[in-house]
């Protein structure tokens, strides 16, 4: 019997032999992977671009992976970095079901199957640096436009974005400590410089864009010096942009907190790596990038007033709901805070009720606010574009009237995901998908924009223009100024900035 099953073991394999030797095959710095063909597509799945950050790596740096010899395997997508996960399976706040793992430091590669110095994109996903994975973005048609993508995983919550006074005290000198996630991602730029060129991507021409946390990890590219070099292009998807300075003695007390808060008693670095990963994921804290005094040495609001931005072509913009993000009901007490001022800057919503008024300031001070205001600081050097995602998918009925945060993504990578069947999506929908895709594969290529029937102006705060992608697409002059005017008057002062 054993006989049997060891002939049949070897005809299968056998058999699956000319499949895999037919299979791209790419040696990296660290090893050889095996990837597989999907449409325009060459792609590698799983690759591993720093060690494992467990045991004693676990709130450390990320470190060089251990090469390989043996071909890789990189056609199946790999583990989701520790996140709260749903019990019925179905995708979360980012996106993300199936296996976790703190061995999750991967990127996933779509190449166009004939590149050679092709434009590269690094896209950092969103889900509050708590939730979502790099696996879930497929990049085929950006393969298909002749541009190589490159979707992270790093690491999320307490694992990402966790400071405490026990990890400072065991960190080796010089080592920044707290945003690991953000180490992360200038670890996967690293990796990018050193082995995109074997996939046919051009490491001189790289553009790092991200949606949401994703989009405030650009902006905290942009202000980390450590970054530089490692790309020069971005895009900013609603990632924020205002950001209330937090210290590192100020997160050291917040964790603490968290811990306590849930129940956790381990105080030393030793004991805190010994905790299970299981009793981490639940932890809350406010996660993402601070001033940790080594690698972040000023938050991107501070770094974009005093002209220290990385100065590369931005893109940057917000939607027109993006109070989704608020849930279905606003509480009482915000209603009862918005002041008599608001409500005449706000005529229109003010007009329909408290609550519109209360999700369009909402709106404008998180991420429309402040994504005008980074277009003018940094359209000082390098140029900048502003846009505005106000489409609604014919999918949805009458009663949503606004895009909500993150529905741009399906448009910008012209991918309908696993939630959208083909059939659900209207000419309507490809006409406006196509449009914003092709606006953010020029500006990979070229350095701006350039797509569309109607030209996308640079943004300067003089002739204040942007791009709607909407209904009817196109260029709008100062637009909702009085709004976002009053929101930069109410929340810049709060923001500690020395530059002008």
């Amino acid at each position: 019997m054993i006989r049997i099953a060891t002939v049949l073991a070897a005809t299968a394999l056998l058999a699956a032999a000319p499949a895999f030797a037919q299979a791209p095959t790419v040696r990296i710095d660290s090893g050889p992977v095996v990837g597989t063909f999907e449409g325009p597509a060459r792609v590698f799945r799983d690759i591993p671009y720093a060690a494992p950050p467990v045991g004693a790596l676990r709130w450390a740096p990320p470190q060089p992976v251990k090469a390989w010899t043996a071909p890789r395997p990189a056609a199946q997508a790999g583990p989701s970095c520790p996140q709260p996960m749903n019990a019925d399976g179905t995708p979360n706040a980012g996106g993300a079901n199936g296996s976790t793992s703190e061995d999750c430091l991967q990127l996933n590669v779509f190449a166009p199957k004939a590149a050679k110095g092709a434009p590269v994109m690094v896209w950092i996903h969103g889900g509050a640096h708590r939730y979502g994975a790099g696996w879930i973005y497929g990049g085929d048609n950006f393969a298909r436009d002749g541009v190589v993508v490159v979707t992270i995983n790093y690491r999320l919550g307490a694992l990402g974005y966790f400071a405490h006074p026990a990890l400072d005290a065991a960190a080796k000198p010089g080592d920044p400590v707290g945003n690991y996630g953000l180490m992360d991602q200038i670890a996967a730029l690293k990796w990018v410089q050193r082995n995109i060129a074997k996939f046919g991507g051009d490491p001189r021409n790289v553009t790092v864009f991200g949606e949401s946390a994703g989009g405030q990890s650009t902006l905290a590219l942009l202000a980390t010096p450590s970054a530089k070099g490692l790309y020069q292009k971005a895009i900013v998807e609603s990632g924020l942009g205002w950001v209330t300075p937090k210290t590192l003695a100020a997160k050291e007390a917040d964790g603490v907190k968290a811990l306590e808060k849930a129940g956790i008693t381990a105080s030393t670095a030793a004991e805190l790596r010994a905790l299970p990963v299981e009793k981490l994921v639940p932890v809350n804290d406010d996660y993402q990038p601070f001033i940790d005094g080594k690698l972040m040495t000023e938050t991107a609001s501070q770094a974009a007033a005093d002209g220290h931005f990385n100065d590369v072509p931005l893109i940057i913009g917000s939607n027109s709901g993006e109070d989704s993000l608020m849930g279905p009901h606003v509480p009482p007490r915000m209603l009862a805070m918005i002041p008599p001022m608001a409500k005449a800057i706000y005529k229109d919503e003010a007009a329909v009720s408290d609550e519109a008024v209360a999700r369009a300031i909402f709106t404008d001070r998180v991420m429309g606010g402040p994504a005008r205001w980074i277009a003018g600081k940094a359209s000082s050097g390098q140029p900048a574009w502003l846009y505005y995602f106000s489409y609604v998918g014919s999918r949805f009925g009458p009663a949503k009237t606004r895009a909500s945060h993150a529905d741009e993504i399906q448009y910008v990578w012209e991918y309908w995901g696993r939630r959208t069947p083909m059939s659900m999506v209207s000419a309507k929908d490809q006409e406006v998908a196509t449009l914003m895709h092709a606006c953010w594969v020029s500006f990979a290529k070229t350095g701006a924009p350039k797509c569309g029937a109607e030209p996308w102006p640079a943004y300067t705060p003089a002739t204040d223009q942007l791009m709607e992608f909407g209904a009817s697409s196109g260029v709008r002059t100062h637009f909702r100024k009085p709004q976002l005017d009053a929101q930069e008057m109410v929340s810049l002062p709060t923001l500690k900035l020395t530059g002008k």
